[in-house]
């Protein structure tokens, strides 16, 4: 018998009426996954407990969303630096067009087809009736040389807009005959155009997100997509709530967040160790997606959707929201080390995604009606 659902917290309307009355149930659920981060993961290196903290939550600026659209998951900017982009609960993806006096705001970038077939979804609709109904785009990535953007939807699949936009198509919706169930993060190699993405459980769907933990489900796959004969190959499977994606800058391996056990993987694309997969650093909490740091010393920043201490003392300002890991240069064994941790967040706020472009932070979370963002000179470091 299926275990039953938790409230979908997901929806705006939802999650606003059903905030209060799950806040108990959560925490009976997140304290369970305490226990199994503890079990999962060994304690993190004397390195990554010594991080430097950067007071960022009180200078974040809101760079809010239209109405009714909120929870900017992930983020992403065009070949030509056009951006953030990023796709919300109504199952669209926005264009951020700056504040100037031409075209400012946010614009609707692209759309699937269920809002021209499911009336529920069209875009006079104040609401979606819920996610699965209208599809909700997590993961997104450009290939900057074709302009084509890639989107992991939780529910639809694999889809792909071209750079102008309009009516995303869905590429792939299986790989190996098992149908795609909680598609989440992505990322493209900007080399090939080859498309790495996972699936973070074939158990449960991104609803009920929380039994993916809880569970110990362990059926998350880390996947290929092949842009030229459209096939999919499954590199790593038995994974536990596979979440964010990244390739490296040499492109040689893959960074993937498994959010169950708090720990970044590394997942070898080529060398003598091409298809093994490792753990590459042990985080401070749960982590959501991963993106390079945007400098040259092979670090990436990992949004964290909760720290390990959040069952204990709850969303403090001196909560873990986001973390920089650098990875040293190197073949197998090589660890990732903690550096730094953003905090001074607080409230109900979890970070989903950190880019770092021209000297500012944009962040992602799925539960604020804005996208973050914060400039390097504003940060004070305690």
């Amino acid at each position: 018998m299926a275990p039953p659902l938790l409230p979908k917290l997901t929806d705006m309307a939802e999650a606003r009426h059903c905030r209060c009355s799950a806040t108990f149930l959560a925490m009976s659920f997140l304290s369970l996954a305490m226990i199994l981060c503890v079990v999962w993961s060994p304690p993190m290196a004397a390195a990554a407990q010594e991080m430097k903290s950067i007071n960022a939550g009180p200078r974040v600026v809101p760079v809010r969303l239209r109405r009714p659209a909120f929870g900017p998951e992930s983020l992403a900017f065009d070949h030509r630096g056009v951006g953030p982009y990023t796709g919300v609960s109504n199952g669209r993806i926005l264009r951020w067009s700056g504040s100037g006096r031409r075209r400012p705001g946010w614009t609707e970038f692209a759309h699937n087809y269920k809002h021209k077939t499911v009336p529920e979804c069209a875009s006079k609709k104040k609401l979606a009736k819920t996610e699965s109904a209208c599809g909700r785009p997590l993961g997104l990535q450009f290939h900057r040389r074709t302009g084509d953007m890639y989107i992991a939807d939780a529910y639809l699949g694999l889809m792909r807009v071209g750079r102008r936009g309009g009516l995303a198509e869905v590429v792939a919706t299986e790989a190996a005959g098992v149908p795609f169930n909680f598609l989440n993060g992505v990322d493209v190699d900007q080399e090939t155009g080859d498309v790495y993405f996972t699936d973070s459980s074939t158990a449960y769907q991104r609803s009920d997100y929380l039994l993916v933990v809880v569970s110990g489900d362990a059926t998350g796959r880390l996947m290929h997509y092949d842009p030229r004969t459209g096939n999919v190959t499954v590199l790593s499977s038995g994974l536990a709530f596979p979440n964010g994606v990244a390739i490296s800058a040499d492109r040689t391996h893959l960074v993937v967040a498994e959010t169950s056990t708090c720990r970044l993987l590394r997942h070898w694309l080529r060398g003598p160790a091409a298809g093994k997969t490792e753990v590459l650093a042990e985080l401070p909490g749960y982590p959501d997606n991963v993106r390079p740091d945007g400098a040259c010393r092979g670090g990436y920043w990992v949004g964290l959707n909760r720290d390990k201490d959040w069952a204990d003392t709850g969303t403090t300002p001196n909560s873990i929201s986001a973390v920089s890991v650098v990875v040293p240069a190197g073949g197998i064994g090589r660890n990732g080390t903690v550096v730094a941790a953003l905090r001074g967040f607080g409230g109900d706020v979890t970070v989903s995604e950190v880019v770092q472009r021209n000297g500012s932070l944009w962040i992602g979370s799925v539960e604020t009606p804005y996208v973050g963002l914060f400039k390097f000179a504003s940060l004070t470091h305690a």
